[in-house]
């Protein structure tokens, strides 16, 4: 094997890759913020005692658990202009993902919650409060205080899916590599860049969200324990 490896032939594109990433980290913050938060109502509704909701909510976890990502990504950018709702590339990538991670969180956050004592919600009646105030100030933080490894494993994975909304043109990260590798036909170092530009934000995002969720979550929650 006689190649030679030249990721110098990449330098011309930097400006691309640059926005590429400020893209990718755009969207890695804004879907994951209102992905959670999609949750924590989804959760709050499932372990509510209305059961119509409860049902709904449900349902709606279940189909998007059980689709693939990018059929969901294809049905919004390519079925729903078909009944007048038109986005553009990037609107519909970001619903995606702010859909199916609000799904997965609805069940990561429900099992939290399920796992907290009961004896809490009593505790907060007990002192006068209503049940949005328990579930927000007492509930929610030790909930959080449980699943935030596996909350925070499913926001990594959210933030690696983001690669496919480049099938629908998202100029993200995985775009601008596909883009750079067909102008320059370095396949190899376009791809093994962006392999460990994935890994970088993989291992931030991370430590980040780790990082948030004891400053937020695991003080209060043991201040509520005690």
């Amino acid at each position: 094997m006689d190649y030679q490896l030249d990721f110098v032939g990449l330098f011309p594109y930097y400006k691309d890759l640059v926005s590429g990433i400020i893209l990718t980290i755009q969207i890695t913050i804004l879907t994951t913020i209102l992905g959670v938060s999609f949750g924590i109502i989804g959760a709050a509704t499932r372990v509510g005692k209305n059961k119509f909701l409860q049902n709904l909510v449900g349902g709606f976890v279940e189909v998007v658990r059980n689709t693939p990502f990018i059929v969901q990504l294809f049905f919004i950018f390519f079925g729903l202009p078909t009944i007048g709702f038109k986005l553009t590339a990037l609107e519909a990538g970001m619903i995606a993902m702010v859909i199916n991670l609000g799904a997965y969180s609805t069940e990561i956050i429900r099992a939290g919650i399920e796992a907290t004592d009961k004896g809490q919600w009593e505790a907060g009646k007990t002192l006068g409060l209503k049940w949005y105030q328990i579930f927000i100030h007492i509930i929610l933080p030790q909930a959080f205080n449980k699943i935030s490894p596996a909350l925070i494993s499913q926001c990594v994975i959210v933030m690696l899916g983001s690669s496919v909304l480049s099938q629908i043109s998202v100029e993200e990260l995985t775009f601008t590599a596909n883009f750079i590798q067909s102008r320059t036909f370095l396949s190899f170092e376009s791809y093994f860049l962006i392999t460990g530009i994935y890994l970088i934000f993989a291992i931030v995002l991370r430590f980040v969200l780790t990082v948030v969720s004891e400053k937020l979550f695991k003080t209060k929650a043991m201040k509520e324990g005690n």
